[in-house]
């Protein structure tokens, strides 16, 4: 198809359009942070307008500029950080809220719109470094219990010795020091990407901007517990810009190898394993740690026991799934593909073919329906089965056409062929009516050569034509 050219021209104008608007948001961000410095630098007190909005539009154009990056991206990947960073933008805009004005938003929404950023990122970022495209359940399972399980964890093993050093209620404080925790699994799980499948652009620029976020958080949780923490400080600059970082690795070729599935499966399992000891502990030391602590360990290994679950349901459904390709589905013996895959891992060895074509089905499938047929068929299936050797494989080739490949001698591919004619000797009884029907078997010795299937088949047809049963194709 021809375009016209000026629709041509509209179609570049519109790409370029876009182009322009997509490169506004990704140093819109970078723009409103320096804007931001700069008026931090010249009038140093906080204000409104500096630390509540300008300061967290930059978060909010970041998640825009993650949301729009390009399309060799993972779309999942994409819009999981997009999220993430967006709800950290929140969450913080929340906080210095109410840190300016009477008018008090819940202050609880930000806690929770903290904690949602450590999964979102989690699950972004290992789709972002890794060729994966279709997300499964188990996957998403991994991560839950990976950032749940590991960092709540460690938070209850450090809330007594924390607790004697930072004023507020208990449930504040482990949730002030999960963030730190959450920060350190994503920075593993990233030096793990960029040790296993070398450094990119795109994981470079990735990982910096979380150990920048990570840092950051970190030096804050110290100020907070010792000298305290000076709140609109160039410090908070260090979250956004990290975040600003994670935003634009996305805008950079990465992610084409493929990671194993190992790494997040050996860390959810470690995740299970502590969770497990964790409630072995307060078992041993009741009252040691607080109810809420415990929530999240039982949460982790219920949802361990699910992920079980999921993982036996698919690998039954992939083993089905396995069988139906090599499965033909009116009789149930071997297909057309097992039995070519059977005949070439014949090779060299002594083996023999046989072709097997039925004699006198069509009359039954005429006279009495395709319905009857099938029937009939099955039937034959069953007793080709009952007199075949261990080492012996029969498939339905398609319509009354059946082949068997014996591993052995070829005194035994005989014995299999006769054992074959012998077992349509007496009659069938379908649909109330008494029917007979024989075979015609063309047989071949395995000699190493091209063509055993033509042969076989030029012998099965020698043998209909003669009405001699079986026939050896000879060379």
């Amino acid at each position: 198809m021809v375009i016209p050219q000026r629709t041509a021209r509209r179609l570049v104008d519109g790409a370029g359009h876009m182009a322009g608007i997509y490169l506004t948001l990704r140093i819109s961000a970078i723009l409103l942070l320096i804007s931001q410095l700069g008026i931090r630098l010249i009038f140093p007190e906080p204000t409104i307008f500096s630390d509540v909005f300008l300061f967290n539009l930059a978060g909010f154009f970041a998640a825009a500029s993650s949301f729009v990056a390009p399309l060799f991206n993972d779309r999942l990947a994409t819009a999981s950080i997009s999220v993430g960073i967006l709800m950290w933008s929140a969450g913080s805009f929340v906080s210095s809220w109410n840190s300016f004005l009477s008018f008090q938003i819940w202050s609880g929404s930000s806690e929770i719109a903290y904690g949602l950023f450590y999964p979102l990122i989690l699950f972004g970022m290992i789709r972002a470094l890794s060729a994966k495209r279709a997300v499964n359940s188990i996957e998403l399972l991994e991560v839950i219990i990976i950032g749940l399980g590991v960092s709540s964890v460690i938070a209850a093993l450090l809330l007594k010795p924390a607790m004697m050093h930072f004023e507020g209620a208990a449930f504040s404080i482990f949730l002030s020091i999960l963030y730190p925790i959450g920060d350190v699994i994503l920075l593993a799980i990233g030096l793990i990407f960029l040790i296993l499948h070398g450094r990119s652009l795109r994981s470079l620029l990735l990982v910096l901007g979380i150990a920048l976020f990570s840092a950051t958080d970190l030096l804050f949780l110290w100020l907070s517990g010792t000298s305290g923490y000076p709140f609109a400080s160039l410090l908070d600059d260090g979250w956004l810009l990290g975040l600003i970082l994670i935003a634009e690795s996305l805008w950079h070729p990465g992610g084409e190898r493929q990671l194993s599935g190992r790494v997040t499966s050996v860390a959810a399992t470690i995740s299970l394993i502590l969770s497990s000891a964790l409630l072995a502990l307060a078992a041993f030391r009741p009252g040691y740690f607080p109810n809420f602590v415990l929530i999240p360990a039982f949460i982790t290994i219920t949802l361990a026991f699910i992920r079980m679950a999921v993982a036996l349901r698919d690998a039954r459904a992939t083993h089905e799934e396995r069988a139906l390709a090599r499965t033909d589905e009116l009789t149930g013996l071997a297909n057309r593909r097992h039995f070519l895959l059977e005949l070439q891992s014949l090779g060299n060895g002594p083996g023999t073919l046989l072709l097997l074509d039925l004699d006198g089905f069509k009359a039954v499938n005429d006279s009495f329906g395709h319905e009857s047929g099938d029937e009939l068929l099955r039937e034959i299936s069953v007793r080709f089965t009952r007199v075949l050797t261990s080492n012996s494989l029969l498939a339905r080739l398609g319509g009354d056409e059946f082949g068997v490949v014996v591993h052995g001698t070829p005194a035994e591919g005989l014995e299999v062929a006769n054992a074959l004619r012998s077992a349509l000797s007496y009659p069938f009884t379908i649909s109330h009516q008494s029917v007979s029907v024989g075979v015609s078997i063309g047989r071949v010795v395995n000699d190493g050569r091209e063509g055993l299937l033509k042969r076989a088949d030029s012998a099965m047809y020698e043998a209909k034509r003669t009405h001699t049963g079986v026939v050896l194709w000879q060379n």
